[in-house]
């Protein structure tokens, strides 16, 4: 059965002005869900917005993953009155009805995984529901306006071990059979199923200060790679500020020259002969750095990258290597989410404060002046307590 997500988006958000492209730990919110999406079981996954910038940053970063698909929507279904439906049955339009099931994913849900996903499209092809919804199981005692207890007898209050609860929807996940969506035009219908999530996922992005809340929650899953912590098998290196001082020297045809230390390339060489894997990781597209590379040797590159958590998830997958057993090393915002979630985050003496205060090493070596040589040393001798 073929399978197909909708992430709309809106460029004109009111409550968050550019709440889409918000960033939080150095990714724009929306990549956040689109990134688990990628590695669920759906076929395909369509962004689906008004917003050209994001039209053109998905067809750009995501050309490695062939499920990805950006598309245009009305000005009509981007209006502050249309409903989400209106942009359901607009994309569904766009594709010709040409799927089998339909899943709408909210990208102000950023908590959502790739599990999550994969619970709601079990719910129609496996156990044979119509449509399904992520709910949340909360043990809050409930009352409404009346002064009546909703969900509970308040003269018999009930142990929370020995009290049900009551289900949420966190509006993070909506799965229907294509039959029952065009039929009712709503996204649930029929007989509905339920997608039990965590409880941190019934924060939604609507205020401000739910970014905060949000990014304290996904620091502390991302967290979960350092738990358990394993011997290195690969360092992932980012280059401006790392191999570099963060300088460039530029014409106006671009990009005359960069400085890199021969005794970092040297700590580098010593590492792969220790049986470490060596990959480099950047948001640039260089000439310079792609030449530097060749030189020292490193066959693993990747540049031009500007979602590295999603790219380097689909790299470990590749190579069979979790992100336990990874060190990483950046200096800057975009590298925070990978900084967190590997067993190893390090940084260069003069990364960002913001970088520093997330990483397990801080460095006293510069970035471009040995701090490459100073983590390598770390990593041989970290890596000795596993032999």
């Amino acid at each position: 059965m073929k399978s197909v997500a909708i992430i709309p988006l809106r460029e004109g958000s009111k409550g968050i002005p550019g709440k889409n492209k918000v960033k939080i730990l150095g990714r724009p919110l929306y990549q956040w869900c689109l990134g688990e999406a990628i590695f669920s079981d759906l076929d395909e996954i369509y962004v689906f917005t008004d917003d050209k910038e994001i039209i053109n940053q998905v067809r750009n970063e995501y050309s490695w993953a062939p499920k990805v698909k950006a598309i245009e929507r009305s000005e009509e279904s981007a209006s502050d009155t249309a409903s989400t439906e209106q942009a359901m049955l607009e994309f569904s339009d766009h594709l010709k009805n040409d799927y089998d099931i339909i899943c709408l994913l909210q990208a102000t849900s950023p908590l959502t995984t790739r599990e999550d996903i994969n619970k709601g499209l079990r719910k129609i092809t496996s156990e044979k529901n119509d449509s399904a919804l992520s709910v949340v199981n909360t043990k809050r005692f409930i009352w409404n306006r009346n002064g009546e207890s909703v969900n509970y007898d308040y003269a018999n209050r009930p142990r929370r071990q020995d009290f049900d609860g009551l289900l949420i929807e966190n509006g993070a996940v909506y799965v229907s059979s294509k039959d029952a969506f065009l039929k009712s035009k709503n996204r649930l219908s029929g007989k509905i199923g339920l997608i039990e999530m965590p409880e941190d996922s019934l924060t939604e992005i609507d205020e401000t200060s739910d970014l905060l809340m949000i990014e304290k929650l996904l620091l502390n899953r991302l967290h979960q790679h350092k738990r358990n912590p394993k011997k290195i098998k690969a360092v992932v290196l980012d280059v401006d500020g790392v191999f570099t001082d963060g300088k460039v020297q530029v014409s106006p045809e671009g990009e005359l020259a960069k400085t890199f230390s021969m005794r970092d390339g040297m700590g580098l060489a010593i590492l792969r002969n220790s049986g470490v894997d060596i990959m480099v990781m950047t948001s640039e597209n260089s000439p310079i750095v792609a030449q530097r590379m060749e030189k020292l040797g490193i066959k693993n590159l990747y540049m031009g990258v500007m979602d590295k958590y999603t790219r380097l998830n689909q790299i470990l997958l590749d190579k069979n290597i979790s992100r336990n057993e990874i060190a990483y090393i950046g200096d800057d915002i975009n590298d925070m989410a990978n900084l967190n979630a590997v067993s190893w985050g390090i940084c260069p003496n003069d990364a960002i404060p913001e970088v520093k205060q997330s990483c397990d090493l801080s460095l006293t070596n510069n970035g471009g002046n040995m701090a490459i040589r100073e983590a390598v040393e770390f990593i041989i001798n970290y890596n000795k307590r596993f032999k």
